[in-house]
């Protein structure tokens, strides 16, 4: 069985959203938000989860990210 070929994501929105591979990614504005759910799909084929990992569209995985706040960061 030969998969689908990938259609590429095509953003409709001025000034256009980054892409996947972009470092501000995140940035992409939401096409489907689910947060019962936990997820969303941004514009650009990129799943985010609530914890902040992300599902690129080739299938790649980043792992979460959130940023330490300034009390984490202090030693006791």
């Amino acid at each position: 069985m030969t998969p689908a070929p990938r259609v590429p994501v095509r953003c409709p929105h001025q000034p256009s959203c980054p892409t996947a591979e972009a470092g501000d990614r995140e940035a992409a504005q939401p096409l489907a938000f689910h947060p019962e759910q936990g997820w969303s799909l941004l514009c650009n084929g990129v799943v985010l989860f609530d914890d902040t990992g992300e599902l690129l569209p080739d299938g790649r995985v980043v792992g979460p990210h959130r940023p330490l706040g300034d009390h984490l960061l202090t030693a006791a």
